[in-house]
């Protein structure tokens, strides 16, 4: 990546070589493209599909490189558990925030699952397919109901699926132990849209939206009984790496903005994360069916919160606002002319036009600026972050996120090893392309992904 192309945007403490890569002391750190793809086959980090994050391969990359015998890795972004269990398969504790309950629910049930009784599981597993087959083939009335303040423009389950569902609640409320308890309602919910009407187009929404018909009836219970087996056979696995069961995990279900509640200075060796990028994806709305059959909201009101203290906000929650402008200034940099730029962008179209999306683009790189220095914080000297985020375009403006995230990192104190871009190319949401929330990107806009690597002295 040639990041001269941008002018006065890269001006950091970066030095090219003649390909146009970042070079520290002659050496170049190399990574695994980052995607999450590969996860989908991996046991125990197969369990719970997730929209975003990246590949176990990376971060096992990462830790062999840059860990040593008494490493802890920090994950302020931890999603369904990526690094955290990567790094307890290579032996090392780890810390992971996360302000998602049912993402951290999922982090948290997989790095614990080690301490699972098999036996038990699979005692569990066979009571199950028996109530299951008698309720479902009986006139059997289930006692659960679905939550009362889910709320959707149309049935989330049809009336068949809907029953399959409510009989397994009925029977995860039989189950005496918590531990069991987690792992049924994690199969659940990490099967439940796929007997929905509603799927990921990337966003959640409905079926018949994006051209498919309505599901009508689905074998509900035998694929949480397939789900279940193979969460089994995975620990089963686990429970075989021995380097795993001497490690210990903490999952806290907060925003990372917190982190002077949870970690003492200097306290982690290692970062490894993903913060959300400048895409407006709102985690949050995407995940609302697992937050409510879960019990984490009961009402709208419930996910208020999640959305104020999410990084970098939404686009939603700041469009009204008059103005939110960068509550810093960078030397050699034009981020803020970028969002000075933005904010001038189709004023016509109200809170759709540049001014809005400029306050979220203000919020983002506040936001990274809280992060940096939480970063700081937490790493003992000489400890390093990796950072993997991705350049995004608003209104028709590329925004180089990686560049900045690196020179506010370097602002508070931070030394910028490189910024790798393993992924030259990626796939954009609906943010990207759409005539109606942004001005539609040019041809010569590319999406792309990349790694910042940072060092405290």
């Amino acid at each position: 990546m040639d990041l001269s192309a941008y002018g006065t945007v890269h001006q950091l403490t970066l030095p090219l070589n003649q390909n146009g890569q970042n070079e520290v002391n002659g050496e170049l750190a190399s990574f695994n493209d980052p995607a999450f793809s590969s996860n989908k086959i991996l046991p125990v980090h197969r369990w719970v599909p997730w929209i975003a994050g990246y590949s176990a391969d990376f971060v096992q990359g990462v830790i062999n490189q840059f860990g040593n015998g008494h490493t802890v890795v920090l994950d302020p972004f931890a999603g369904v558990g990526t690094t955290l269990l990567e790094a307890n398969l290579q032996g090392y504790d780890a810390v992971g925030f996360e302000i998602n309950p049912y993402a951290a629910k999922a982090s948290r049930v997989k790095s614990a699952s080690h301490n699972v009784d098999t036996r038990e599981l699979e005692s569990q597993i066979v009571q199950f397919s028996d109530f299951y087959r008698e309720k479902v083939n009986s006139s059997y009335v289930p006692k659960s109901e679905p939550p009362k303040g889910f709320k959707t423009r149309s049935s989330f389950y049809s009336r068949e699926v809907l029953r399959k569902v409510l009989i397994l609640h009925d029977f995860i409320d039989l189950i005496d132990d918590y531990e069991q308890v987690e792992l049924f309602q994690l199969a659940f919910a990490a099967t439940m849209v796929t007997y929905s009407n509603y799927s990921y187009e990337p966003s959640l929404g409905r079926r018949v939206s994006a051209g498919k018909s309505e599901i009508q009836d689905y074998p509900v219970g035998e694929l949480l009984e397939r789900k279940l087996l193979e969460m089994l056979s995975d620990i089963k696995w686990l429970k075989s790496q021995p380097q795993v069961l001497e490690t210990q995990t903490q999952v806290i279900n907060d925003t990372f903005f917190n982190y002077q509640k949870y970690l003492k200075s200097e306290s982690t060796d290692l970062v490894i994360t993903s913060p959300p990028y400048l895409n407006n994806y709102h985690y949050n709305r995407n995940t609302r069916p697992h937050l409510y059959w879960l019990g984490f909201a009961k009402q709208p009101k419930d996910l208020k919160p999640l959305e104020q203290d999410n990084f970098g906000k939404y686009w939603q929650t700041v469009r009204e606002i008059e103005m939110v402008d960068l509550e810093f200034s960078l030397a050699n940099s034009n981020l803020s002319d970028s969002i000075a730029l933005l904010r001038e962008q189709k004023k016509e179209k109200g809170i759709y036009g540049g001014n809005g999306w400029a306050n979220y683009a203000a919020s983002y790189f506040n936001d990274c600026r809280r992060l940096s220095k939480g970063l700081f914080y937490s790493l003992r000297k000489e400890g390093s972050a990796f950072v993997v985020i991705g350049n995004s375009i608003l209104q028709g403006i590329m925004f180089p996120t990686d560049v900045y995230f690196a020179q506010i990192a370097e602002s508070i104190g931070f030394e910028v090893r490189q910024i790798d871009v393993p992924r030259s190319t990626r796939v954009g949401n609906s943010i990207i392309q759409s005539s109606v929330r942004a001005v539609k990107a040019k041809g010569k806009h590319n999406l792309y992904e990349s790694i910042v690597e940072l060092r405290k002295p």
